[in-house]
């Protein structure tokens, strides 16, 4: 049947199917995308030394394997809107999908630099845009329950990163090659492109392409929205300095590869228990004690990280993990909290995941630029502790819309 929707900006046309895509099976789908979506980052964290090794990089040319696909899920994510107005939403992702397959897959085949910092990109601008638009399917599809679908999707991202830092570090010392602990994750690339088919085909007319009357623009001119955006940036900034400089950070201090690695899984291990932590104990519209928690979290990690090496390593890893897990899900429900459509939506999305992205993607540099510069990671660790009080101090100005009775109940 044929479902025509008054909207508060303009008339927006919906054709749906008398049977909507069941919950169980959108959620399903989306998970197995989610995990897709940080392999290709997270796999390099525990292959930085052997790429060192042959590729002769240092710590401030390494740091850019991490920081291009930061830098243009920033880049694209303001653009993604409107290839997805032009071409189809669905369409858009699934090539995306196809791009991160491809270049995951090409990377282990670099025989220069030149070349795995192409795949790189490619990694980058696959996961670039097909993050920024499942914000809009999620609330085109499930208006209700935005939230509560949207945090699982992220949590699952931990989910994927948690995988590839625990599994890389082992596949290359198993294996004896960097290649296939890098190549392997083109696999999970390839089971997010099957299930995004599956969606295209379940909702198929249902919500792409949706709106006839006015677009929602990008909310440059509105203060929470940068707000929300500097939060983003800064919760990012520190996952991905931390992503690739821990496993260094640690095998400096005499520290093995493998037990690195775990450390390393120990940090995407706990943001996805914080993902999903905070995503259930965040039901209410106003989530600032929860941004402020995980805030003082991320502080607590570094500080035992910088200057208590006592704590057993992964403890305090975990720690930083739990707040940077947590501020993420929740700096990324926030857009949806705001929004009254999939369009509104996605161009709150956009503007968080461009700002906060271009900045997350200097972190990694400045990490390995200060390590380089003066021949430990003592600065950078201070240079951290920086954007976690930072990220402290915006989080109780994150306040709930006005009168929006907002849940992510399911």
């Amino acid at each position: 049947m044929d479902l025509h929707i008054k909207t508060g900006t303009g008339d927006q046309a919906v054709v749906a199917h008398s049977k909507p895509i069941s919950l169980a099976l959108a959620i399903a789908c989306l998970v197995v995308v989610a995990i897709s979506l940080r392999p290709g980052i997270v796999s390099i964290g525990s292959l930085i030394p052997a790429l060192q090794q042959e590729f002769g990089l240092s710590h401030a040319i390494v740091s850019l394997l991490v920081a291009i696909p930061d830098f243009l899920m920033g880049a694209l994510a303001l653009p993604s809107p409107w290839l997805a107005r032009q071409y189809g939403r669905d369409r858009v992702i699934l090539l995306a999908l196809c791009l991160l397959l491809l270049s995951t897959a090409g990377r282990a085949f670099a025989t220069n630099t030149t070349f795995l910092m192409l795949t790189t990109s490619g990694i980058g601008a696959g996961i670039a845009v097909s993050g920024a638009l499942i914000a809009g399917f999620v609330k085109g599809n499930f208006p209700i329950r935005a939230g509560f679908v949207f945090a699982i999707y992220a949590t699952w991202i931990g989910g994927g990163s948690t995988m590839s830092a625990a599994l890389t570090g082992p596949i290359a010392a198993w294996t004896g090659s960097w290649r296939i602990a890098a190549g392997i994750w083109s696999l999970v690339a390839a089971f997010a492109v099957v299930a995004w088919l599956i969606l295209m085909g379940r909702t198929k007319g249902q919500t792409e392409n949706l709106a006839v009357g006015q677009r929602r623009g990008i909310p440059f001119g509105v203060p929470t929205a940068w707000l929300i955006a500097i939060y983003f940036a800064c919760n990012n900034f520190l996952f991905y300095a931390l992503l690739s400089s821990l496993v260094s950070i640690y095998t400096e201090r005499g520290v093995s590869l493998t037990d690195a690695s775990f450390v390393l899984a120990a940090l995407t291990g706990g943001a996805m228990a914080g993902s999903i932590s905070f995503g259930m104990l965040s039901r209410s519209a106003d989530r600032r004690a929860y941004l402020v928690l995980c805030a003082v979290l991320v502080l607590t990690g570094l500080i035992l990280i910088g200057w208590v090496p006592s704590v057993w390593p992964p403890i305090s890893s975990a720690i930083v993990a739990l707040g940077i897990g947590g501020g993420f899900t929740l700096a990324t429900i926030l857009p949806l909290d705001y929004a009254d459509d999939a369009d509104e939506a996605a161009a709150w999305t956009a503007l968080v995941l461009t700002f906060g992205y271009l900045v997350a993607a200097t972190g990694p540099i400045l990490v390995g630029t200060l390590r380089d510069t003066f021949g430990d990671f003592s600065s950078a660790m201070w240079l951290l502790v920086a954007v976690a009080l930072l990220k402290t101090a915006i989080a109780p100005l994150l306040g709930p819309r006005a009168q929006r009775d907002i849940s992510t109940q399911p």
